[in-house]
């Protein structure tokens, strides 16, 4: 079976100085395997970017170095978020006689029959499960058939996954993938109504008159006050005129 090739250049910038290379253009990156010493190689990104997007990190690449071909298995990609782009990456040396480890991609099939009838929401909780196999056997992707899904509650777990008999699952077999639960409605926020015309009006005259008539019942006490004290005083008017008679 052909795999895809990959070019690749011994490296000779390392440490803080890569960036000069990124901005060139140009991914660093390191081949290691089992007995071999870890090589510094760099490769232009628009090259890898294009292999990786074929065989992701289950897929054999035959990585040219020096002239040699290499099967090797993209590992440790490390990525600068939000933007996605690639800042470092590993290729992993592999004996194709000798099984290794790695994560392979989950891909659900279809529409649930709950998603398509409004019944529920699905719920993806992992995106990749661990296997081992021999390189060449590592499957590209491994497909999870959701249109069964019905109910709310409805699960798929890894042990429900069809797996290659020549590939060995690693992650929990009870580990759920996919589950349907139930749709999240939002209540709506409770909106104040507006008084209706002439109400508002009504409102505020209502409440002008209620100012008014505490002014005149203001007033009325003022007057009331006024007109007492007056008669008071004429009392003790009179009271003095008959202390001095």
């Amino acid at each position: 079976m052909k795999h895809p090739k990959l070019t690749v250049t011994a490296r000779t910038v390392l440490g803080k100085q890569v960036k000069k290379l990124r901005r060139e253009g140009i991914l660093p990156a390191n081949v290691y395997g089992k007995d071999l010493q870890s090589l510094p190689v760099q490769v232009p990104l628009k090259d890898f970017e294009a292999v990786f997007k074929e065989v992701g990190e289950t897929g054999l690449i035959d990585l040219q170095v020096d002239g040699q071909s290499r099967p090797v298995l993209v590992k440790n990609l490390q990525m600068e978020h939000p933007q996605r782009l690639p800042l470092h990456v590993d290729f992993f040396q592999v004996n194709l006689k000798e099984k290794v480890k790695t994560m392979a991609p989950l891909e659900t099939v279809g529409e649930p029959t709950a998603v398509t009838e409004k019944i529920g929401l699905m719920l993806q909780q992992i995106s990749e499960i661990e296997v081992e196999a021999l390189p060449g056997d590592l499957p590209e992707k491994i497909e999870v058939p959701v249109e069964h899904l019905a109910a709310i509650g409805d699960a798929v777990t890894v042990a429900d996954l069809k797996i290659p008999a020549d590939v060995t699952v690693l992650t929990d077999p009870g580990q759920t993938v996919v589950k349907i639960d139930e749709l999240v409605v939002e209540e709506p926020e409770p909106v104040e109504e507006a008084p209706a015309e002439g109400e508002e009006g009504a409102a505020e005259g209502e409440a002008a008159e209620g100012e008014a008539a505490e002014g005149e019942e203001g007033k009325a006490e003022t007057g009331e006050k006024e007109a007492s004290g007056a008669k008071e005083e004429k009392k003790e008017d009179k009271k003095d005129e008959k202390k001095e008679e």
